[in-house]
């Protein structure tokens, strides 16, 4: 089994855990993150985008002014496209863009992903995120430590309302819940600070 060594904040190595090869040391399957992450993209659309085509503004079909002899170019009509306040040219309609994930390809995917950034060094393990209260200067000293100074996500166990606070105001950093962490949160992001009680309730729901 792989092995992560635990750090505690001020980057000292406090122990270390035996990682599931079922989650960090699956076979790397780019087509199949690429395939999910564009279904998850996707199913976060709205899809309620919506502008008026030619028959559907406000006016009428009436020709402006007759076919010839005028010198001007000819028209039809107000509501085209190339009229102020005319329609809009294959104009966009509410739509669904959402991708059905089976389950299988959608854990398959993220513990593909996760094993690449194990196997890339790009996943740190700390033994807790103890923060009284919300306060920067906490994670940026901790992030500063260990060198992460590239988009970083943050997995705890549960919703910690002092970690979220502390850096919210910090670029490139967000924080999630394990339960709810998902391929795209993988990828985006170059590292992943887990806490021991995180990668634990990780490991038991891909297992």
């Amino acid at each position: 089994m792989a092995k992560l060594k635990i750090y505690n904040m001020a980057h000292e190595i406090v122990g270390d855990v035996e990682l599931d090869d079922n989650v960090f040391c699956a076979e790397y399957n780019e087509p199949l993150i690429h395939q999910v992450v564009v279904a998850l993209q996707n199913n976060a659309r709205q899809g309620t985008k919506s502008t008026l085509t030619r028959s559907e503004v406000r006016g009428h079909a009436k020709k402006p002014w007759r076919q010839k002899g005028t010198g001007r170019a000819r028209h039809g009509s107000t509501k085209g496209p190339q009229w102020t306040g005319g329609g809009v040219v294959f104009a966009p309609k509410p739509r669904d863009f959402s991708q059905k994930i089976n389950k299988i390809m959608r854990d398959q995917a993220f513990a593909s992903a996760l094993s690449k950034k194990f196997e890339q060094n790009e996943v740190v393990l700390l033994d807790k995120i103890d923060i009284a209260q919300p306060k920067t200067k906490v994670i940026t000293e901790m992030l500063e430590k260990f060198g992460l100074d590239k988009r970083t996500i943050i997995v705890t166990a549960e919703n910690d309302t002092n970690v979220f606070k502390s850096a919210s105001n910090i670029e490139k950093v967000t924080v999630t819940e394990a339960m709810i962490m998902n391929v795209l949160d993988v990828v985006k992001n170059t590292f992943i600070v887990f806490t021991v009680d995180a990668i634990k309730k990780i490991e038991e729901a891909y297992v």
